[in-house]
């Protein structure tokens, strides 16, 4: 077995009690560098089933599951995305699309320059500065190149060296496949990640569709249209290679001069209350 580039040999395990073994590849785990916002624990072995549920005693005696699921580092994305993307966030070194309603482009900027990250938008003169601001960006961490000239894939090429997060607004292009592969191969490589929108990019590792479904605060009735637009109500659908098409509604509400996401909530099925009592 594998935990991240340390080796755990099973010779060096023979003779030990569990509660040793357990002790032993926690400290070895413990004892790996990180590298970006979260760590990337990798486990690999022969077990054809990556996700185990074989009960262990761990130190204080108690069964508990050990899952040895593979995780990858992400950057961050906004709270009510989380549990809709197969990784909690956009996967470093990869690419990804977005289309749809620009909010969504504007809250995936917004949560990495927010955390920290460095984001180059490209190709996008009508990037919504304010609206990122009032989503929690950082302008000190986010480049603006709103005219790249008669290359864009190439300029964006080149800011994958040291730009956490690029934006390529591709302008109705499409990428060949053979450039493709080769973008993914520098991502990669550098541990950056491509989100492409307005174009077609073959080959992206996930893809992210944001529709509008109703806002709030322009009235009903004779004053329908009229007032303070106070919220926007979006459904996302997330898209993958290795995953099943998954949809949120998310709730973008003004509070306190922020834009914040929020979850749409549900209501409960009344059977599903009705069996549970």
């Amino acid at each position: 077995m594998t935990v991240s580039g340390a080796s755990v040999t099973p010779d060096v395990l023979d003779g030990l009690s569990l509660p040793e073994r357990v002790a032993l590849l926690r400290s070895r785990m413990a004892a790996v560098p990180s590298r970006g916002e979260t760590a990337s624990v990798r486990i690999e072995s022969s077990d054809p089933d990556p996700v185990r549920s074989d009960p262990i005693r761990s130190d204080f005696g108690e069964a508990e599951p050990i899952r040895a699921v593979r995780q990858r580092a992400v950057l961050p994305v906004p709270s009510a995305l989380i549990d809709v993307l197969p990784h909690g966030g956009l996967v470093r070194g990869t690419v990804a699309s977005v289309s749809g309603a620009g909010s969504l482009l504007i809250g995936l900027v917004a949560a990495v320059t927010g955390a920290g990250g460095h984001v180059a938008v490209i190709g996008q003169p009508r990037f919504g500065i304010l609206a990122a601001v009032e989503m929690g960006a950082q302008l000190s961490k986010l480049a603006l190149i709103p005219d790249p000239g008669p290359d864009p894939v190439e300029v964006a090429a080149i800011l994958l060296d040291g730009v956490d997060l690029v934006v390529l607004g591709l302008g109705g292009m499409s990428v060949s496949p053979t450039r493709a592969r080769a973008v993914v191969a520098r991502a990669r490589s550098k541990g950056s990640t491509l989100l492409v929108t307005d174009g077609h990019w073959d080959g992206a590792e996930l893809r992210l569709d944001a529709s509008v479904h109703g806002y709030d605060g322009l009235g009903t009735g004779l004053e329908l249209g009229r007032g303070r637009l106070r919220g926007v109500r979006l459904s996302v659908c997330a898209r993958g290679k290795a995953m099943r098409p998954r949809t949120v509604r998310l709730d973008l509400r003004s509070e306190n001069g922020r834009i914040e996401w929020h979850a749409e909530e549900r209501e409960q099925n009344p059977l599903s209350i009705a069996v549970s009592t």
